[in-house]
């Protein structure tokens, strides 16, 4: 098992810049995938930043450009820094760790919670 704390998320004006991160215990010595999904209230869960397992690296389209995301194997986290914030980018943000079978083959960005871990989530409002 994988758990995972995020935090760094708040309250910030639009073109403003908030930084997340995420730090993971637990089974750490496992090879697995880590990623951020965001929800927002009436609107589907999306996958937006993932770093996997050999350091590769996806977003959506709705964040590139403006989000970036990086990942400390040694200190076992997982960092966003966010720019250029929108206000439809307001959402509660999770912090996601999947093992390396689970992602194989397929999109990290669009895995479910039911296959991995996940954190309790932090808010960022854009206003």
């Amino acid at each position: 098992h994988v758990q995972l704390v995020e935090s760094g998320g708040g309250s910030v004006q639009a073109g403003g810049s908030l930084r997340l991160s995420c730090v993971a215990s637990g089974d750490t010595h496992m090879r697995y995938c880590l990623a951020w999904f965001r929800q927002a209230p009436g609107k589907e869960r999306e996958g937006i930043a993932g770093v996997d397992s050999d350091g590769s690296i996806s977003y959506a389209d709705s964040v590139k450009g403006r989000f970036t995301v990086s990942r400390d194997h040694a200190k076992a986290t997982l960092d966003l820094e966010m720019n250029t914030l929108k206000p439809e980018d307001t959402a509660m943000y999770y912090c996601a760790a999947y093992p390396d079978v689970v992602v194989a083959g397929t999109s990290l960005l669009g895995l479910t919670p039911r296959s991995g871990y996940w954190g309790q989530g932090t808010q960022v409002t854009v206003s």
